[in-house]
Order: C-alpha cells, then sequence, then structure tokens
C-alpha cells in the first residue's frame, strides 16, 4: 500500500508590471495610496490589517489584506505575514492598519506587534520600513516618522 501525499504548488505573478509601480519615498506617498486602496464603506466600521508589499527599489508590489477583525481590534498571524512576503519574493514591507474611532495614537499591541514583526523580519532579511495607522478621514500616524519603529 503506498502513501500518497499532495504535491505543493506556489504560484506568483505581478498583474502589472513592476516598473509601472509606484515608489514609495516618503509616509505621506504610503498614506496616500494606502488611503485611496481602501474601502471607504468598511475604514470606518472595523479594524483591518494589511501589508504593502515592496521590492529592493521601494516599488511597490502590491496590497495585501492579511486579517479584518472587530470595531477595536484585528488578530495578525505572522506566519501567514511572512508567506506573502517570501512567496512574492517582497524585500520590503511596510504595515497598516486603521482605526475606526480616528485615534492617531498607536496602542501598546500595536506597538508590541510591530516590535515582533521587526525581528522575525531579520530572520529573512526583510526591512520593516514603516507601521502607519490610518483613520477614516485619511489622517494617519507614522511609527517611522515619531521614532517608534
Amino acid at each position: 500500500m503506498r502513501n500518497k501525499v499532495n504535491e505543493i504548488q506556489i504560484r506568483y505573478r505581478e498583474k502589472i508590471s513592476i516598473s509601472k509601480s509606484p515608489q514609495m519615498n516618503s509616509s505621506e506617498n504610503v498614506a496616500k495610496l494606502l488611503y485611496e486602496n481602501w474601502d471607504k464603506d468598511t475604514i470606518g466600521l472595523h479594524e483591518t490589517f494589511k501589508v504593502l508589499l515592496l521590492n529592493n527599489s521601494n516599488k511597490v508590489k502590491g496590497i495585501y489584506p492579511l486579517s479584518t477583525g472587530g470595531i477595536t481590534g484585528t488578530i495578525v498571524d505572522i506566519r501567514l505575514l511572512f508567506a506573502i512576503a517570501l512567496k512574492t519574493l517582497s524585500v520590503g514591507i511596510i504595515l497598516t492598519h486603521n482605526h475606526p474611532s480616528g485615534q492617531l495614537k498607536a496602542s501598546h499591541a500595536d506597538i508590541d506587534l510591530t516590535e515582533k514583526i521587526k525581528k522575525a523580519a531579520r530572520l529573512f532579511d526583510i526591512r520593516v520600513l514603516d507601521h502607519l495607522i490610518i483613520t477614516p478621514n485619511g489622517d494617519y500616524y507614522s511609527f517611522a516618522d515619531n521614532g517608534d519603529l
């Protein structure tokens, strides 16, 4: 009797040419891009955690919605975050989540999660460039700009 094991296949294909992709060179540019691509019908309803995936020139490879939660929080599985970053051959990431309340202050949980992700990223030689908190009106808080990264 032979045991059958499923073959694992990994596929990745960019839909647009990376040469046409925007380069992220400031938190303001990042916040604008994220806000433009956020669902305005849900940004004030529940928290969503996303990761902006970048190549070595800080050009955007894509935005991946990692988790959606409730009014005051969402669960982030770091293993899934790095599975996506590694599958897409990203060398830089920018973390982001929204605060439906409009509060721009990073919580202790936000800070702890960012530190945990930074430590894991070092193992994979992936740069964590920033973590932005976006509000329903488009305001943002940048961990990098405020010395919290």
